[in-house]
């Protein structure tokens, strides 16, 4: 990649390489799993779906579970040092 793309356009093309990812991730999230979307034909002939598990579990994911149990700051040394009475 050396002859045709400049080393300072590395950081831009995996920033947007990363950004892609997640979206695409996130895309693909939608479609297999969330109770919302009917891609197959019997789901789609279904008026109204009762599915308030499944509904459930996709909103209370593994990450969300994580992260109720952290700390609602992002660098909390920094934030514990700046916010010192002096």
């Amino acid at each position: 990649m050396g002859r045709w793309m400049k080393p300072e356009v590395y950081p831009l093309v995996a920033a947007m390489t990363f950004v892609t990812s997640m979206c695409v991730f996130q895309l693909t999230r939608n479609i297999m799993k969330n109770p919302d979307v009917r891609v197959n034909k019997v789901n789609r002939k279904m008026g109204v779906l009762e599915n308030k598990e499944e509904g459930e579990q996709y909103a209370e994911h593994r990450l969300r579970k994580f992260l109720r149990t952290r700390p609602p700051e992002i660098m909390p040394t920094i934030n514990h040092v700046f916010s010192q009475d002096k």
